[in-house]
Order: C-alpha cells, then structure tokens, then sequence
C-alpha cells in the first residue's frame, strides 16, 4: 500500500473505535476516580479534538446520552447543547427540495431527534442556543426542528399545569420528607403535622445504644371530630404501611381508621347552607322529567371506613406505632378508651430510593414468606400449563 506511511490510520477509522462499547469504555476510563459534569465535559472535548471530521459522532452521542444520568448531568441544559455541537456543522443540511423531501441523512436526524426526546423526558426545555445548533447542524425544515417546536409549544402550557408539583430536590432530612410527604397526601390545608419523636440514640441500663426512629403524624380538626364522636365499643386499627412516591424516593405511611358503621348506627347530619356560599353541598331542583329521563342513577358507593390519623416512621414496628397511639391520646382522650388493633404487613426499615423498582412496589417480611404458600412441584407447574394450552385452544 502505497503512502501507508505518509497517512496512518487514526484510531476513530477503525472498526472497534466505531462501535459503541468503545464509546463507553472512554467514558469508563477518564471517569475512574469520579463521576461529574467536568469529568462528562472532559470526554467530550476529548472527543471534539480527537477528529476534525467527528468520524463516529452518531455512536458517541448515544453513548454520551446513556451515561449522563451517571454524571448527575440529566438535567442539564448546556451539556444537551454541547452534545448537539458535536455535530459536524453545515453538512447535513438539504441543499434542494428533493434531499428535503427524501429525509436527508435520517441516521444523523434520528440521532438529534433523540437528544431533544431526552431533554422532554427530564423535562428540560431548549433555548436559543439550541435552535441555533440545530439550525446550523440540519437546517431549518428537518425533523430536529419540528421537534424543537413542537417541545417550545407544549412545554409551557403544561409547565405549571400540575397544582401540587414535586421539587426536584426532595428534602435530605427525614423528618423535612415525612411533614412534606404528609402535607401532600392530607386533603385538608388546616391538618397539623406533629413530630411526636426526633431520632436519636437512647443508651439502655445496660450500657447499650438503642437507634429510636423518628415518628411524625398530621392530623385535621375533622378527623379528630369524627374520632371523638366514634363509638367506643367498636376497635379502631392501625394499618400499613402504604407506599408513597415523590419521584424515585419511595416512602412509607400508617393510617388510624375505623370498619364502616352498621346501616342501623348510621346518622344522616343535615347540611348548613351557610359552610359554603360559593359551592354548596346540597341542592333541592323541581325539575320536570322527560320521558327519556332515569329517575334513579346506578352509582356503587362503598364505604370504606373514616381515617382518624396518619403517621410516618422509618421503624414500623408496634411499639414504635404504640407511642404514636400515645402521642395521639394526648389530644384525643377516646382513645383511652377504644381498643386498638394493629394490622401490619412489613416492618420499614428504612426509606428506599431505587431507580429499578416500580412505583407501588412494596416488600414483603420474613413471616409473610412463612405464611405463604409453598412452591409448587414442577410437575404441578406442567399439568397446569398443559390444561391451559387445552383450554385457550378449545
């Protein structure tokens, strides 16, 4: 080969620089010590300057995008555009209307397509920079940027649309986590939250060192009228725990409620039509009915029990939730007087911050593994399988 010499390959014209484990091998090696955004912008000006023609920037930047959630970069808006400016400029434009019409270079449009559904995901909106990136990089009729307007459109009609929106930093603390968790969940803005117990390290008698979790509780001044008018010889249960998820952080929450009363117990208040003038709860209409009209309406109503109280723990063992019962007594004194009965499923250790669990997954404890059933035999399993086959065929 002639001039083997004179032009010796660079390493981004061979076969294995093209693929994109290469990719993430050069991210795994400068980012040894730590992962960060300098170490990110690192790799990519190392990237930038390897090659004027930016052989194999396709694989790079969805390498680049499968790696930014492990840089904590996700959300960052200027290393979105540094991305986009790993795009050769002015190459990829369409010069005629027939390379317009023939999707020209869809492997490169694709690709920039997916660097703005990335951004839309993590809920980042573009700026003028990015436009201009875009515009430079595949002109102004090309799929990047009907998805760029598209993104400009929609965003800000549902950027504030959510009334409850979640920050995107939760609270470090847990206590902060369990009062924000609980403000979120009551359905009455005069609900108080209590810190019934900070935690804290107790020595015994003995010289040991016990962890005692924190217990935070909200109750309403409806809740505790409902408890102070329930009737002392029915139980009231103290239930849970339930999951609650604020983004990828996964806490747990306990309820004090009562079983539905008997039709025979039940009193029907009558409304005041002065509680509230603007929405009011009741209406008496003499409206004539047409032929076509039903009288009755088929609405299934099913009571499922009023809530007294909930709490949140990072220890939901009985005796941790027998000192928030205690707590509660203080400021309703029927509880003295109703019996309490505790049904638990898994004890919380501790709150879960996964990014591979499902939101509404919860764990199950050791009893509950004992108390299951136990595993079939493999023959079970085929006879089984067998008479469902028979049965989907017929």
């Amino acid at each position: 080969f002639i001039g083997a010499e004179a032009f010796p390959l660079q390493p981004s014209i061979c076969k294995e620089d093209r693929s994109l484990t290469t990719h993430e091998d050069l991210f795994e090696q400068v980012a040894k010590e730590a992962k960060t955004k300098a170490m990110f912008n690192m790799v990519v000006d190392v990237f930038i300057k390897r090659d004027i023609r930016r052989r194999g920037h396709v694989e790079f930047i969805y390498a680049a995008l499968k790696k930014m959630p492990e840089f904590g970069v996700e959300r960052d808006l200027n290393i979105y555009n540094k991305l986009l400016d790993v795009f050769p400029k002015e190459v990829f434009v369409p010069r005629n209307f027939i390379q317009r019409m023939f999707n020209h270079y869809p492997r490169q449009q694709e690709c920039g397509v997916q660097v703005l559904e990335q951004m839309e995901n993590y809920g980042i909106m573009p700026n003028i920079e990015t436009k201009v990136l875009l515009v430079q990089i595949f002109g102004e009729k090309s799929h990047p940027i009907r998805k760029y307007q598209r993104i400009m459109y929609w965003f800000p009609k549902f950027k504030h649309l959510n009334p409850y929106p979640v920050p995107q930093q939760l609270p470090k603390d847990p206590v902060d986590l369990a009062r924000f968790s609980l403000t979120r969940i009551a359905n009455d803005l005069d609900a108080k939250v209590t810190v019934y117990q900070l935690p804290h390290v107790d020595i015994t008698a003995n010289g040991e060192e016990i962890t005692l979790p924190h217990i935070v509780g909200i109750q309403s001044p409806s809740q505790m009228e409902l408890l102070a008018k329930h009737n002392p010889r029915r139980p009231v249960f103290v239930e849970g725990p339930f999951p609650l998820w604020l983004r990828k952080t996964c806490v747990y929450y306990y309820i004090l409620r009562a079983e539905p009363a008997p039709p025979n117990e039940k009193v029907e208040e009558p409304f005041d039509p002065e509680r509230c003038l603007y929405y009011p709860l009741q209406l008496d209409l003499d409206l004539d009915l047409d032929l076509g009209d039903e009288e009755n309406f088929d609405v299934e109503d099913l009571d499922e029990g009023p809530v007294f109280a909930m709490c949140m723990t990072s220890q939901g063992d009985q005796a941790t939730l027998n000192h928030w019962i205690s707590g509660l007594q203080q400021s309703n004194p029927i509880l003295g007087q109703v019996p309490t009965l505790f049904r638990l499923d898994t004890p919380v250790r501790e709150l879960q911050a996964s990014d591979d669990m499902e939101p509404g997954c919860a764990c199950r404890n050791e009893n509950q593994r004992e108390e299951s059933q136990p595993e079939e035999q493999p023959e079970n399993r085929m006879e089984e399988e067998l008479t469902r086959g028979q049965s989907m065929k017929q």
